[in-house]
């Protein structure tokens, strides 16, 4: 059985899954994930909005180490794959930072489109496979 690591941040497991954030309606910020309040102006007239599935790979980095602490993936040293970490530029609507499905440096591109995509992250005590989101060169 599969299930989200964080059911909240996106529509998975729709055929074409987007991630969710929200829209101050008072001064217009978007965030990622969703928020109450607003973090520019306070105000509570936040609504959910589907982010846009591709964008452009802005900044981005390999992850050679298991992360520590509260990092989830379940890795070992022994076991554990170097990961992709990038920041993606979402349209004209936001930056969100995220696995890359690609590590190799000489595939990464600054500049590059990506496109939301939902993977495997580690698989839980009771054997589901848990899921979360990752950005693939296009």
């Amino acid at each position: 059985m599969q299930k989200a690591l964080a059911p909240e941040i996106s529509t998975w497991p729709a055929e074409q899954p987007r991630l969710i954030g929200s829209r101050c309606g008072d001064c217009g910020a978007t965030t990622f994930p969703t928020q109450a309040r607003c973090p520019r102006c306070s105000g509570d007239k936040m609504s959910d909005l589907l982010l846009p599935r591709r964008g452009t790979l802005v900044a981005w980095t390999t992850q050679g180490f298991v992360p520590k602490l509260p990092y989830a993936g379940g890795e070992t040293a022994k076991t554990f794959k170097p990961f992709g970490v990038g920041l993606v530029q979402l349209g004209d609507v936001i930056r969100v930072e995220g696995r890359l499905t690609e590590a190799d440096p000489q595939k990464l591109a600054f500049g590059m489109d990506v496109e939301l995509a939902m993977v495997p992250f580690y698989t839980d005590a009771d054997g589901n496979e848990v899921i979360t989101f990752a950005f693939s060169p296009v």
